[in-house]
């Protein structure tokens, strides 16, 4: 920062985080470089409770911003080869760790403006502190970095709770399900959660149509912690089963990625990654996962890229291409022909999926169990924000009213 005197960063952290993390506490306990005087690091609690700042957002001179799902910590860096044993994938203290899948869109012009206004926002309601738009000439696209989607709308889809006078944005999961009901022959996810009951009642429908869209859906196998597995884990599990239940064409496959151990063993990959993609038209990549939290509880932001021309829509046919070749490790070139021959991206699979490395169906009996959520998840995976007084304040109506109702 010495040789660039006019730099100032700005560092917005969820006030929460540290506690969750020993290691984020240690980070910033031991400060260092958080010391410098043009370095700003803040602490965000304007949140319900429960609540969490869930954005990953990094923005330069409003002319380049990074937005998706990378969380900005350790554990989240990989390459796409995911090899089981990378000497690189390492977290600080040297131990090493699962091969993780993740996007982040790095984007510029309106865009990046646009969440340069978020950020500042954010940073007012949090300290008080207000900034003007930074005024700077120039591209600042990485020279090495070949664009992957270009001549595409692009809009920002914000989720924030409704805290004091301020009213809440649902706007993430509603473009989500508009995308979903717009969708004509593919829709392509990756998400680490599959738990918002509101996508199931959206594909259980398209699924029963008689031409209804395929539907394939990357995911992370194996749940973490007690909780998770629980109501996380059960209810992906419930939902993958109402959409089988459902699947009377055949045109759903929900999968998750592998990649070869030495001993011939297969090694899960964790997918964190956030995207959904419709036909050749739609691409939604950012923070909200599919669960209920995301859709009104936790603050994320989300970028829609759609097609305003031929060029955007084979952009993002070959964006999907690439991200299927990655998993099935084949070549885009491979997996666009296999889509071109079939019109089928599940038939593409079926057809490349034959290396070590692949993906495997997600086991579910569909016969027996349950379709509806599990118990408890209001509690662990709120869909909104908790008001103790308002929820006391009701419960104490609704006692009065059974009371008087007894003497009327």
């Amino acid at each position: 920062m010495d040789g660039t005197p006019g730099l100032e960063v700005r560092i917005l952290v969820w006030a929460m985080g540290p506690i969750y993390s020993g290691k984020s506490l240690k980070l910033f306990s031991a400060s260092g470089w958080a010391d410098h005087e043009r370095i700003h690091l803040r602490f965000d609690s304007r949140h319900p409770l429960r609540g969490s700042h869930h954005q990953k957002i990094v923005v330069v001179d409003d002319r380049l911003a990074f937005v998706g799902g990378i969380d900005l910590t350790a554990r989240r860096w990989d390459n796409q080869a995911h090899a089981v044993d990378n000497p690189l994938r390492v977290s600080p203290d040297g131990t090493p760790y699962d091969p993780v899948h993740d996007l982040q869109a790095a984007v510029t012009g309106g865009a990046a403006r646009d969440l340069g206004d978020l950020v500042r926002r954010r940073w007012a309601r949090a300290t008080g502190e207000k900034h003007s738009r930074v005024s700077v000439d120039g591209e600042l696209w990485p020279t090495r970095v070949e664009p992957a989607l270009s001549g595409c709308q692009v809009g920002l889809s914000l989720t924030e709770p409704g805290l004091g006078r301020r009213k809440s944005k649902r706007q993430a999961m509603r473009l989500t399900l508009d995308a979903l009901w717009s969708a004509e022959r593919h829709i392509y996810m990756e998400t680490q959660y599959l738990a918002f009951f509101g996508i199931a009642d959206c594909l259980t429908r398209r699924l029963a149509e008689l031409r209804g869209p395929e539907v394939v859906i990357v995911l992370t196998r194996a749940s973490h912690g007690f909780l998770e597995k629980v109501v996380m884990g059960g209810n992906r599990d419930r939902l993958i089963r109402r959409l089988k239940r459902a699947d009377r064409y055949g045109r759903l496959r929900v999968v998750y990625p592998v990649v070869p151990k030495a001993d011939g063993s297969e090694q899960d990959v964790l997918i964190h990654s956030k995207l959904l993609m419709i036909d050749d038209r739609f691409v939604r990549i950012g923070s909200s996962n599919l669960n209920n939290r995301s859709e009104g509880l936790d603050t994320e932001a989300d970028i829609g890229v759609e097609a305003a021309g031929q060029d955007c829509a084979t952009s993002i046919a070959g964006l999907r291409d690439r991200l299927m070749a990655e998993h099935l490790d084949s070549t885009e070139e491979a997996v666009r022909q296999s889509i071109t021959r079939s019109g089928s991206i599940i038939r593409a699979i079926d057809e490349l999926n034959i290396r070590p490395r692949g993906l495997r169906d997600i086991e579910i009996s569909v016969a027996k169990g349950e379709v509806e959520p599990v118990w408890g998840t209001d509690i662990v995976d709120p869909a909104r924000p908790f008001h103790p007084l308002r929820s006391m304040r009701k419960g104490v109506d609704t006692m009065v009213t059974r009371v008087m109702g007894i003497f009327v």
